[in-house]
């Protein structure tokens, strides 16, 4: 369809798709479809989303009989011993079949009333009518139209001499299809002389389950990346339901999918998915910027690789009752790697993507090294095989490569902490840490010296330090805390879990990792975060719990650290003497020094404080409506400021500061050309600290960070940190609550055994009168909840991928009505190399036009991807 004359031949029959009632299901017509369309672009240009829904809204009928057209024509090609003979069966009716399906299905799933229809079509067993039938019929190519009351008379008949029997629905058929389509000799997979079936399951890259590379061409790749689409938006129902939905609803499509026993299929298409993925290398030589003129097809069939892969291992299988529950087969089979060579070639495909844009440093061009545009899903795939499979934990850590991934993780973190686009990546990734920190040899391995520090980017660079890995962590959670502005309150629990479960094995804290830990304790016992909400004491109660592991079981190797601790003994003594009259008469001594050091100053008129001048906030009382969190706590002489406030006055009264103690939902305004948010972010709750004898002592099916096929089947434990109470007024009686049971026994053993109390000299040895408790192991716990918010974010990773990868006219979700986050659009940025404008027009066309021509595969439009993509 390269002329005008077929494009318009092609765009009338859509007009007639929405002008005509029932058009029969035999009519010539529907084969326009399959045959005039030459490439995605045409069928979504032409086929735009006003046509569909015009459709859809006034001849519901047509689609349905269009989509059994396109499914039956697309399952007989895949049958066709001539397929994909361009001449008998040519590849493009497929690809077409492929591409029409994929432009209808999102705007099907975007109306909710009619997902009966939906199911009845797509998921019903359809009949199917022996071949020996008595009487003459109309030769139909599918069941399920009914568009000449056909089924209707033969009910009315009632013969008996028929045979009807039943098939697979029509969506398990499309799946079997489409998974066959992946695996097709000629079409997906290069030709073999020796195959005796056109099917086969063989891997497509050597890594995971194979050692023999497999030749690939251009076109192979792109027809793999269409069929990929088209599983990808049968997947997507999830993008059209709220995220507490989505785990206990389901979406049938990949339930069906990752429930398929066929174990050859499972491995092929899990093995096929990994190994393309890690087998990239986008590290390799290309012109800089080159991401600017040149759009890269490999790397779209990497991310559909991917991102396809997570949609498998992540869908938790909505319980239906059965026992036992149905089993994730993808997730089952990633959790059951275990040869080191396969260890090997994950850990080193991840590490060679995720280490990108920390090599910048030894580039010649700034900004010419850059994180690959998946970076954020291989993340999630990292913390999804440390999670699903404890053979890889182990292995990462005992080769000690975890250090490794530890500094890659806190990057990404850093790097997006005050990326209001950014914030799920930065949950995610403090979830890694603490996922890792469960282990207690990560936190042996900690102990080793970090040498290379010096050749990170500046970003995360800790200027003249010396030091180990532990350090090195400490330093980066304490800078997630104080310079995050606020934004990072939710995963406070998280961090200082990090902290507690490595602490027992801590050595050699030097001076300033000591003195973080010190500041941090100073200000979450300072009165206005104490006082502020009801449970902000249980983060104080984490960090206590974290000093108390390190004296009892590493104080003869802390030295620095003791004589810091010892140095601030005023703080802990004022703590156990605690009220809350003395607690806000330090509130009001604060306001006034803070009132008279701000008079007459035109730099403090403001409400928030530079943290690089080491200012602090406008203090709060407790009763205010907007409830302070950690910043606004000042360290000894006011100069220590955990977050920050850059709200405006109407903003404050709009919508209340959400303190450390709840997940803050993520109603961040984008400032990007478009870009997806997660509406509501209940994150994974934090369980109480778990001995390893406790630990021990678990039921052999609840292990550690597991999820169940069933989301049901997820125990939702309390979390140590609730909601705050908007209003909140502290009492006596409250502080007597929690007060008591602070771990300060310790600690203030210690101090009463130092020598002398005007010194910091510490005791030569622990105490006799300090009992060291076991370590306990701080875990967290995957709901049903925090599993829609983790949904969310991959989604949120996959759309906004899809609408910078695919831009203009093939964006298989731009334009319907997402509701599992909120998307937003932005007006359109300036001029730029792809869009001159005024006097360079001329000379910008000229030169994307020669770069272009040199055929130089790049990076496709990451920078711009890089501002929409995340939750």
């Amino acid at each position: 369809m390269g002329n005008s004359d077929s494009k318009l031949v092609f765009k009338q029959g859509i007009f007639k798709l929405s002008e005509t009632t029932a058009i029969p299901a035999g009519d010539i017509y529907w084969t326009g479809f399959w045959k005039l369309p030459e490439s995605a672009e045409d069928v979504f240009s032409l086929f735009t989303i006003a046509d569909v829904r015009r459709t859809r809204d006034n001849f519901l009928i047509n689609i349905e009989t269009l989509l059994n057209a396109l499914i039956s024509r697309l399952v007989v090609l895949r049958h066709l011993p001539a397929f994909p003979d361009p001449d008998l069966a040519p590849p493009k009716e497929a690809l077409n079949c492929v591409r029409v399906i994929t432009r209808i299905l999102p705007f099907l799933y975007e109306v909710e009333h009619l997902e009966s229809w939906e199911d009845k079509l797509f998921w019903q067993r359809r009949k199917k009518y022996s071949k020996n039938e008595p009487h003459n019929r109309p030769e139909v190519l599918f069941d399920g139209s009914n568009s000449d009351g056909l089924e209707k008379k033969e009910e009315e008949d009632g013969m008996e001499d028929e045979t009807i029997e039943y098939t697979k629905p029509l969506g398990e058929e499309l799946i079997d299809t489409l998974i066959d389509l992946l695996f097709y000799i000629g079409f997906t997979l290069p030709h073999a002389e020796r195959s005796k079936s056109k099917v086969t399951y063989a891997i497509w890259q050597n890594g995971v389950g194979s050692v023999t590379p497999m030749q690939s061409t251009k076109e192979i790749e792109n027809n793999r990346t269409e069929i990929l689409r088209l599983l990808l938006t049968l997947s997507s129902k999830s993008l059209y339901l709220p995220p507490h939905l989505v785990p206990a609803k389901g979406v049938k499509a990949l339930t069906y999918i990752t429930t398929c026993p066929d174990k050859q299929i499972v491995l092929s298409l899990l093995c096929s998915q990994l190994n393309t993925t890690l087998q990239f290398n986008g590290s390799t030589w290309r012109v800089p910027y080159d991401s600017v003129v040149t759009k890269n097809p490999k790397q779209v069939h990497v991310s559909y690789c991917l991102q396809f892969l997570l949609i498998l291992i992540l869908y938790p299988i909505p319980d239906d009752g059965h026992d036992p529950p149905p089993k994730n087969y993808f997730r089952h089979f990633l959790g059951r790697l275990h040869r080191p060579q396969d260890f090997d070639f994950v850990v080193e495909g991840m590490l060679r993507a995720l280490n990108q844009p920390l090599q910048a440093t030894s580039s010649y061009l700034p900004g010419s090294q850059r994180s690959v545009p998946w970076a954020p899903e291989l993340l999630m795939l990292f913390w999804e095989a440390l999670q699903c499979n404890k053979r890889f934990r182990t292995f990462i850590i005992d080769s000690g490569r975890a250090n490794e991934f530890a500094v890659l993780v806190l990057f990404y973190a850093l790097e997006y902490k005050t990326d209001q686009a950014k914030q799920g990546v930065v949950r995610m990734c403090v979830f890694i840490l603490q996922t890792l920190s469960t282990e207690p040899e990560f936190g042996k391995h900690l102990n080793k010296p970090f040498t290379t520090q010096d050749s990170l980017p500046p970003t995360v660079r800790i200027p003249d330090f010396s030091g180990t890995y532990a350090d090195f962590l400490i330093i980066s959670i304490h800078a997630l805390i104080t310079t995050s502005k606020g934004k990072n309150d939710a995963i406070y629990p998280a961090l200082l879990a990090t902290i507690n479960n490595t602490a027992p094995y801590l050595q050699d804290l030097k001076a300033s990792s000591s003195t973080n830990l010190i500041q941090l304790f100073a200000s979450m016992s300072a009165p206005s975060f104490l006082l502020a909400n009801e449970t902000n004491y249980a983060l104080l109660q984490s960090l206590l719990e974290s000093i108390n592991a390190i004296i009892e079981h590493q104080y003869s190797s802390n030295r620095i650290f003791v004589r810091t601790l010892l140095k601030a003994r005023r703080r802990f003594e004022a703590l156990r003497s605690f009220t809350l009259e003395s607690g806000r008469e330090e509130l009001e001594r604060l306001n006034r020094q803070k009132k008279e050091s701000a008079d007459g100053a035109n730099e403090l008129s403001s409400p928030t404080r530079s943290i690089r001048n080491g200012s602090f906030d406008t203090m709060r009382s407790p009763q205010s409506v907007r409830t302070p969190s950690l910043s606004n706590v000042p360290e000894e002489g006011g100069t220590f400021t955990i977050g920050g406030d850059e709200d405006s006055e109407e903003e404050d009264e709009r919508e209340p500061l959400v303190t450390p103690s709840h997940p803050s939902p993520s109603n961040q305004n984008s400032h990007t050309p478009s870009r997806s948010s997660s509406i509501d972010e209940p994150l994974p709750t934090q369980l109480k600290g778990m001995s390893e004898k406790a630990r021990g002592k678990m039921p052999a099916t609840q292990t550690a960070f597991s999820r169940h096929s069933s989301s049901t089947s997820l125990n939702s434990h309390p979390a140590a940190i609730v909601s705050p109470n908007v209003g909140f007024t502290p009492s006596p009686l409250w502080i007597e609550s929690w007060l008591p049971n602070l771990p300060l026994h310790t600690i203030l053993t210690l101090l009463a055994s130092s020598s002398n109390t005007s010194t910091s000299i510490p005791p030569k040895s622990l105490p006799a009168a300090i009992d060291p408790s076991p370590p306990r192991v701080h875990l967290f716990s995957w709901t049903p909840m925090s599993l829609g918010w983790y949904e969310s974010l991959l989604w949120g990773f996959i759309f906004a991928s899809e609408m910078m990868v695919q831009k203009g006219t093939v964006g298989v979700w731009n334009g319907s009505n997402i509701r599992l986050f909120r998307v937003e659009q932005a007006a359109a940025s300036g001029p730029s190399l792809m869009k001159p404008m005024g006097a360079v027009d001329a000379v910008g066309s000229n030169l994307v036009q020669r770069i272009g021509r040199m055929g130089v595969k790049g990076d496709a439009a990451a920078p711009a991807r890089e501002s929409v993509r995340d939750v």
